[in-house]
């Protein structure tokens, strides 16, 4: 699976934007997806994930109320909606497949990242 993540911009503190995820090949539905960000000298860290059906959602709490994944397996494509965006949630954003869960290693493939810029 091949992901090709985009969206992501500068922006004013209290904005929005959405990021897109379109990965290649027939098995997007075999995944959950996720969204994880890397802010500038910090680790890489869980942001939200959702199931192969779209059933399942699962948010940090650092964005909850902030931020709604969704995805659209006609598409293959999983967006993530921020809103009542913060200088905090600077970073480069990435989205990622495989299994469920918080943590990196679920995750066997990823894209290349979109930067978002927040500013105050």
């Amino acid at each position: 699976v091949q992901l090709q993540a985009s969206g992501g911009g500068l922006v004013q503190a209290g904005g929005s934007l959405r990021l897109s995820c379109v990965a290649s090949g027939r098995t997007f539905d075999s995944y959950d997806m996720a969204w994880f960000r890397q802010a500038p000298g910090k680790e890489r860290e869980f942001v939200s994930t959702i199931s192969r059906s779209g059933g399942m959602t699962l948010y940090a709490d650092s964005v909850k109320g902030r931020v709604i994944i969704s995805r659209d397996n006609r598409k293959n494509t999983v967006y993530l909606q921020m809103n009542s965006l913060k200088p905090e949630d600077t970073a480069v954003y990435y989205c990622a497949a495989g299994v469920y869960g918080q943590r990196l290693d679920n995750y066997l493939y990823w894209g290349q990242g979109t930067l978002v810029t927040v500013s105050s």
